[in-house]
């Protein structure tokens, strides 16, 4: 027990000190992780663009689940902007999708058919039937 006098007055503050025992440290979940193929596709992207420095990840009000992914080059980084560097890769995130991102996976998927960036969200509750707008 630790026992303290406050500001010399005649009252006494009780305090305990704990340990805490097998407390498990949650470990802090990235805003946004990259998977090889998307920091290929992003390299691939800006090699030709040297005026911008990465892209830059937003949401925005769409589609019949309410909100769509936009990708964006970028030349700076704005003050309210998360910035994701990996493997030498720039990702920035809009302050507006910051929280909708958090935990998410970024890829880059190839078929015969289409080539596109893909979001593995985990804070997803609800997607379209064509996949193009999400709700959290």
């Amino acid at each position: 027990m630790l026992w303290f006098n406050v500001n010399m007055s005649a009252s006494l503050v009780r305090a305990t000190v704990r340990a805490v025992n097998k407390r498990k440290i949650l470990p802090t979940r990235a805003a946004l992780t990259l998977t090889p193929s998307a920091v290929s596709k992003i390299r691939t992207l800006l090699r030709d663009k040297p005026e911008y420095i990465g892209l830059k990840v937003g949401v925005r009000t769409r589609g019949c689940n309410g909100l769509t992914y936009t990708l964006e080059y970028t030349k700076e980084k704005e003050k309210s902007d998360e910035e994701v560097l990996q493997d030498g890769v720039r990702v920035f995130i809009e302050k507006k999708a910051q929280l909708t991102l958090l935990g998410t996976e970024m890829d880059f998927v190839e078929s015969k058919l289409s080539s596109e960036f893909v979001f593995n969200n985990p804070n997803i509750k609800g997607t379209c039937g064509c996949g193009e707008s999400f709700s959290i």
